[in-house]
């Protein structure tokens, strides 16, 4: 029960890093997951996260404290709970984010974290259907593939965009992110690509790689100021691993600094509380909370949608069989089709939103989809300058912490979102998609354009996260900084945090794609450092 490295979370870096570092025949690593084994045939159905976001087999199943930024609502915040982490229940999409998000994290004092130096690990990932160029990679793990799905009231919305001004943009991963078109996929063959079958199904034979499933971690273990290992349980026995070099946690934004905090490392007060000794001052461990929030516009239309396509048991066999014979359908289609990265005003430099063009649409799309056609224009502001934070419940890793995420707290914030749903109505404005539009199911044609305390008031109550939690162990040298620039705790020896909790910022785009190559850029770094 000794081994060489640790990692605590099989998620998207964890898988990355049990693959990389297992490599080396001489090293042993262990790999510490609190779900299973990734085997329900819906996480590996594309569609299958309709089902697979609302089991709490599959999902940690957080939620929110009441957020004043949503007019006190409490809103679900899931997390993937099975190998693969996040990227086994989430819907598919990569993107990568924006040059300068990079640079921004190296200009705050990251070295080697600017766009030159992360686009290798980016490349390296992946397997790019389109072949390999300067930007795309052509020989990595991970399957990203063009949506295999058109639906034409998505196509429409895109040649309306197109009509209201914007360009279309064939590879927004490529040489720039601005424009309209469809989303990539980590898919292949009609099947999910998670960051587990990816990375972690390939080598899971390896003599010295060990998998433990169905075992929570709840604690770390220190020897003065150096980790040397974990403290868990596994069906109700507990045990503990060791490490002789490094323990690393990849146990995303809400787990790894659930896990300092417990451990010692975090906000003296807030440990102080729960009655938890301080291993080390770190006040920024659950702090710089970031997250998208989307609003989202509906529109009822005249072209078939998920909505009735998918409804009643005849439809319901028929698209069963499509995919049983053809691997292709309703099933292969992830949870967007269309996307737009766009600019809210001229001056900007860069898009500040992003869509998410749907062919269904629902109040909560757990319960099921609406009764009648309608499509949904999803948008949010893709750099938000509000930050909230996680809060213990006790000192038990088994209590969920406490999720602030501050929504909509700065006037840039609300006005970005403003100005996105009305870009959304615009569009909507516009031949082709106006002549298939209906009317406006949401925010509704009561809502005037110009009235943006109306505006902003239905997405405080209607608005919702996309799932992209990232920053509560933020990567830096300031004292609010909990990991250096190679990932290392401050002030602890032996201990690393690597998954979208490093985020200084985060990036403009869903988190999936980042989070893989902090795995592949890190597995550098402790190689490199164990050297």
């Amino acid at each position: 029960m000794e081994f060489d490295f640790i990692i605590v979370g099989a998620g998207s870096a964890g898988c990355v890093l049990a693959n990389r570092l297992s490599a080396d025949p001489k090293v042993s690593v262990a790999l510490v997951e609190a779900g299973g084994r990734d085997l329900s045939p819906w996480i590996h159905i594309p569609v299958g996260y309709f089902r697979t976001i609302k089991n709490p087999a599959l999902n940690w199943m957080y939620r929110t404290e009441p957020d004043p930024g949503l007019n006190g609502r409490s809103i679900n915040w899931p997390r993937g709970k099975t190998l693969g982490g996040s990227s086994s229940i989430n819907g598919l999409l990569y993107v990568r984010g924006q040059r300068q998000d990079y640079d921004g994290w190296r200009d705050l004092g990251n070295a080697g974290w600017g766009w030159d130096e992360v686009l290798p690990f980016f490349r390296r990932s992946e397997t790019w259907e389109g072949g390999a160029d300067a930007f795309r990679g052509g020989e990595g793990p991970l399957s990203v593939t063009r949506s295999r799905q058109t639906w034409r009231i998505v196509d429409a919305w895109l040649d309306a965009a197109v009509a209201a001004g914007h360009h279309t943009n064939p590879d927004y991963n490529g040489a720039e992110q601005e424009g309209v078109g469809h989303f990539q996929l980590t898919a292949r063959h009609g099947l999910r690509c998670s960051a587990a079958r990816a990375y972690l199904a390939p080598v899971r034979g390896r003599k010295n790689l060990r998998i433990f499933t169905h075992a929570t971690t709840e604690k770390l273990l220190f020897s003065g100021r150096r980790a040397v290992g974990i403290a868990a349980t596994r069906q109700g026995e507990s045990f503990e691993l060791k490490a002789r070099g490094e323990v690393i946690l990849s146990a995303g934004a809400i787990g790894s600094p659930q896990l300092l905090m417990l451990s010692g490392i975090g906000d003296p007060a807030e440990l102080g509380r729960h009655g938890i000794e301080v291993l080390q001052a770190s006040p920024g461990v659950g702090r710089n909370l970031q997250d998208h929030l989307q609003a989202r516009p509906v529109y009822r239309c005249s072209l078939p949608t998920i909505n009735t396509r998918a409804r009643g048991l005849v439809n319901q066999m028929r698209i069963g069989l499509e995919y049983l014979l053809r691997q292709s359908g309703p099933l292969t289609m992830a949870a967007s089709l269309g996307t737009a990265f766009l600019k809210t005003r001229p001056d900007l430099d860069r898009p500040d939103i992003q869509f998410h063009i749907q062919p269904f649409s629902a109040d909560n799309p757990t319960r099921g989809t609406h009764e009648f056609d309608a499509f949904t224009a999803s948008v949010l502001q893709l750099r938000p300058e509000s930050c909230g934070h996680l809060a213990l419940r006790s000192a038990s890793i088994h209590d969920h912490p406490a999720i602030h995420p501050n929504y909509l707290a700065t006037e840039l914030d609300r006005r970005t979102l403003v100005d996105g749903i009305r870009i959304a109505r615009r569009i909507c404005r516009q031949d082709p998609v106006q002549g298939l539009i209906t009317g406006e199911h949401a925010p509704g044609a009561d809502i005037a354009d110009g009235d943006d305390a109306a505006l902003i008031d239905w997405a405080r109550n209607t608005a919702t996260t996309i799932y992209h939690p990232t920053g509560t162990c933020r990567m830096g040298s300031d004292p609010l900084a909990v990991v250096d620039a190679r990932l290392r705790v401050h002030s602890i020896e032996g201990l690393r945090v690597v998954d979208a909790s490093i985020m200084p910022r985060i990036v403009s785009g869903n988190t999936n794609a980042p989070a893989i190559m902090i795995g592949e850029k890190a597995a550098d770094m402790i190689r490199g450092d164990a050297r």
